[in-house]
């Protein structure tokens, strides 16, 4: 049941590949033409090669000798530019139809929700979409071509042999069976071994993208011998996986040619006899062993290109299995509209959630919380106590199992995603800087915008004193992950961004904890600039930065224990009061005197 299963989902996933090579119809039919053309000129010259032996040399005449070789020249000619235009064409295709599936799973990888990267690394999503498609590209260019090349050849070599001499053509036709069957019992076993393979070699590239990604850690405990031994460890297991269904394609190719070469011997004894009686000419023998050798060397090509398709097709698996993934955060089929010129008032009603890897524990638990518009609250409480998750809901990475997020009333469940996002910015703990300009980095919370926009929005988080020293300004490269910039600088692009956007509703992700004092006050004043006629919600485990917004929500294991002003919470909140005795010199002066 499991290998029908197995079957039919790899026919369904075929299929669904061979989609994309619809909108190339015509050039497919163009290559199939020069397919059949050179093939039906490669089996002419085996006639051309008779014509020669018995008319050319037999006769011992130069005149036919001439005459042949002439033909022959031209059959050449003729199965060049065949080959020329199949070749060309053929690699387009391919090419061409990879390119498609790259960006058609990129596309759709993009659009699912974050909590699909939680049980799927990001490095073997990127071996899908590089390795992957690079086999199926091998596949697509050459190897379908030749298969098909073969096969013709093969069929067509077949008749001829029949035609030329029966007898020799039982002798060579006897032995398909041994070889057919080989072919097919190794070439599913090697099928198994290729998704084996491409799932060891995406281990390979998911380690390698991590250790390089936190290569500084690496450094700082010395493991760069742990790490080498490690990355050691995920290579040979892919080498030998690789090696295994080497081993099965060698058996599988080695036995053809055992076999094809060994019919082919037994052809030459029984032919050459018949040539000596004279039974057959000498022009017949040489057309049929070219016949011969051009059947054995198609099915031997089809035996070889066979492991091929088979290592494709675990790599088509895999990526039909991406293209297939469904996200669970759609938008709804009748959204609604935030009401026009809305204010950003949002309110948390009855939240309460868990996370699929933990339905046993909610990480919210009956929440409620109003926050007018322009107003601004804080989350505070221990690691773990529902805050981050609360951003997680309002940005829809998650659906709560009960309860709603509304903005100016309208549950954000009926808005879409992108009308949902358009009026939220997020400045994370550890900001998230790409490869690419100040420039870039800024434009990325508006793609639209002018230069002068981005010089304004860097100016107003105090990020345009220390870009117009950079090198070269707003095009510098800030490197992977922003690594040329210490970590208060790519927090200013970071608060850059988000002013770029002009958002009405900010989320605060303990924007300042990482930074050291000096980092923090020009920080602090840019998100004081950022923060106002806002509605903000910020995470902070700093009280000092929080202790002036409008309202601090205490949280505790998942839920809102407490809502207050910074003394009235020292008052009534035992958390609280606990957490800003561990901070506060004085806990009732509000802070100022950190």
């Amino acid at each position: 049941m499991s290998s029908s299963k197995s079957k039919k989902s790899t026919v369904a996933h075929l299929a669904q590949v061979s989609l994309f090579l619809k909108p190339y119809k015509i050039r497919i039919v163009l290559a199939l033409v020069a397919l059949v053309f050179t093939s039906g000129v490669m089996l002419f010259i085996g006639q051309g090669i008779r014509f020669m032996v018995d008319q050319g040399l037999a006769t011992e005449s130069m005149n036919s000798l001439g005459s042949t070789v002439v033909g022959f020249i031209g059959l050449t000619v003729a199965l060049a530019l065949g080959t020329f235009s199949r070749f060309y064409l053929v690699m387009w295709i391919g090419e061409r139809v990879v390119t498609d599936i790259r960006e058609a799973v990129f596309s759709h990888v993009v659009d699912l929700h974050p909590g699909f990267f939680e049980s799927n690394l990001s490095g073997e999503i990127q071996s899908r979409i590089t390795t992957d498609t690079t086999l199926l590209q091998s596949v697509l260019s050459s190897s379908i071509s030749i298969a098909l090349r073969n096969i013709i050849m093969l069929i067509g070599g077949t008749t001829l042999m029949l035609i030329t001499n029966i007898k020799l053509s039982v002798i060579i036709l006897s032995s398909l069976p041994f070889i057919v069957f080989p072919i097919l019992l190794i070439g599913r076993r090697v099928r198994s071994l290729s998704k084996k393979s491409q799932d060891r070699v995406a281990d390979v590239s998911t380690y390698v993208g991590e250790a390089l990604q936190n290569i500084k850690t690496v450094h700082a405990f010395n493991h760069q011998g742990l790490a080498k031994s490690q990355f050691n460890g995920f290579a040979e297991q892919a080498f030998e996986t690789a090696v295994t269904r080497i081993r099965y394609r060698s058996v599988l190719v080695a036995l053809a040619i055992m076999l094809i070469l060994g019919a082919i011997g037994a052809m030459f004894w029984v032919g050459g006899q018949d040539v000596i009686k004279g039974t057959i000419t000498g022009g017949d023998l040489a057309a049929f062993v070219f016949y011969a050798i051009l059947v054995a060397m198609s099915l031997g090509a089809i035996s070889e290109v066979y492991g091929e398709l088979q290592r494709a097709s675990g790599a088509t698996d895999r990526l039909v299995e991406l293209l297939n993934a469904e996200s669970i955060i759609v938008d709804p089929k009748d959204p609604l509209n935030l009401p026009k010129n809305h204010k950003g008032e949002v309110e948390l009603k009855s939240l309460s959630f868990y996370y699929s890897s933990r339905p046993d524990y909610l990480a919210l638990n009956d929440v409620s919380l109003k926050l007018e518009a322009g107003k601004s609250v804080a989350f505070v409480g221990p690691s773990g106590a529902g805050k981050s998750t609360v951003f997680d809901l309002m940005l829809r990475f998650y659906d709560p199992q009960e309860g709603g997020i509304y903005i100016d009333g309208v549950n954000i469940r009926d808005l879409t995603l992108e009308e949902l996002r358009r009026d939220i910015a997020i400045v994370p703990q550890l900001p998230t800087l790409f490869t690419g300009s100040v420039r870039e980095n800024i434009g990325f919370g508006k793609p639209d915008a002018t230069e002068e926009d981005i010089i304004a929005a860097a100016k107003a988080a105090y990020a345009d004193e220390f870009v117009v020293r950079l090198p070269e300004g707003y095009d510098s490269d800030l490197g992977e992950r922003g690594v040329r910039l210490s970590g208060g600088q790519r927090q200013r692009i970071a608060i850059a961004r988000a002013i770029l956007k002009n958002p009405k509703i900010l989320l605060l992700d303990e924007a300042t904890s990482a930074l050291d004092a000096e980092s923090e006050h020009v920080v602090q004043k840019a998100l004081e600039t950022l923060m106002k006629n806002r509605t903000t919600f910020v995470i902070a485990h700093r009280l000092s930065t929080v202790v002036h917004v409008d309202q601090i929500a205490v949280f505790d294991q998942g839920k809102l224990v407490e809502l207050g002003s910074h003394k009235e919470l020292m008052l009534s909140s035992e958390l609280y009061s606990r957490l800003a005795s561990l901070q506060f010199k004085d806990p009732l002066d509000d802070g100022l005197s950190t």
